[in-house]
């Protein structure tokens, strides 16, 4: 009979609706295209008929879509939009869209925000370049953390625990080479205050990145994806003074 005592820590709960619900959440969310009712009832192991009702519900409230002309689903960004409702994240983005704006339009270059996100780095916010060309980053966009320009900068202004449980959890598979000239970048990044790199994905980019810090750690990356062309008001030099600027100035409102 109940004794009025609290379960044991580590009990395991189940709630099978909701458990299914999630499957297919996860499943979507990393699937290369959009999946269909049978493929995505062989892949989290459940019945056609109980996942027609799940997806039928998920679509409903706008977790899911149909890809145009098909009966596949893919995930929406609802949850992202969610996500970014969090005080935080609402809070620094408050904060940072109109300095984003300013930024944008002294560079004449587009810039994003981005945070971390487990092993990756992904993009919360951004402003289109003013101008007629400019590289621009898709909200949402992810990259493993330690392989992007805005994620290096996100790592080297870390508490050193952090950054040695990142090295461990999302470098494991790193040369010790590999490893050793990621240490001296960072340290690199930390004593410049910025990075600028060339980017890896687009010739002809440099991707300037500077930190957004709230008590002595960075919680976000500030960067502009630099495309040298005609008419440019500033110089990547410059650029990497007014991306610090509008860095520091978000910084000091958080």
């Amino acid at each position: 009979m109940p004794n009025g005592k609290t379960k044991e820590k580590g009990t395991a709960y189940h709630a099978p609706a909701l458990e299914k619900g999630l499957d297919i959440l996860e499943l979507l969310s990393s699937a290369p295209r959009p999946m269909g009712l049978s493929e995505i009832s062989q892949a989290v192991g459940r019945s056609k008929s109980e996942i027609f009702r799940m997806l039928h519900v998920l679509e409903r409230r706008r977790y899911l879509e149909r890809a145009p002309g098909t009966d596949h689903y893919l995930l929406t960004n609802h949850l992202f939009l969610l996500g970014m409702e969090r005080p935080p994240l609402k809070g620094l983005l408050e904060i940072a869209m109109p300095m984003m704006h300013e930024l944008a339009d002294s560079t004449q270059q587009s810039c994003h925000l981005v945070v971390p996100s487990e092993d990756s780095m992904v993009v919360i916010a951004r402003i289109d370049p003013p101008a007629d060309l400019g590289l621009v980053v898709r909200i949402g966009h992810r990259r493993p953390i330690l392989a992007a320009t805005s994620g290096l900068v996100l790592t080297a202004f870390q508490l050193p625990v952090v950054q040695a449980r990142w090295f461990e959890d999302y470098g494991a598979d790193m040369s010790a080479k590999a490893r050793r000239d990621l240490e001296v970048k960072l340290e690199d990044i930390r004593s410049a205050g910025f990075a600028a790199i060339d980017s890896s994905v687009v010739p002809g980019i440099t991707d300037v990145s500077a930190p957004v810090m709230q008590n002595g750690v960075a919680v976000a990356a500030l960067t502009i994806p630099y495309m040298k062309r005609a008419g440019v008001p500033v110089s990547p030099a410059e650029a990497a003074k007014m991306i610090r600027s509008t860095a520091d100035a978000i910084s000091s409102r958080l």
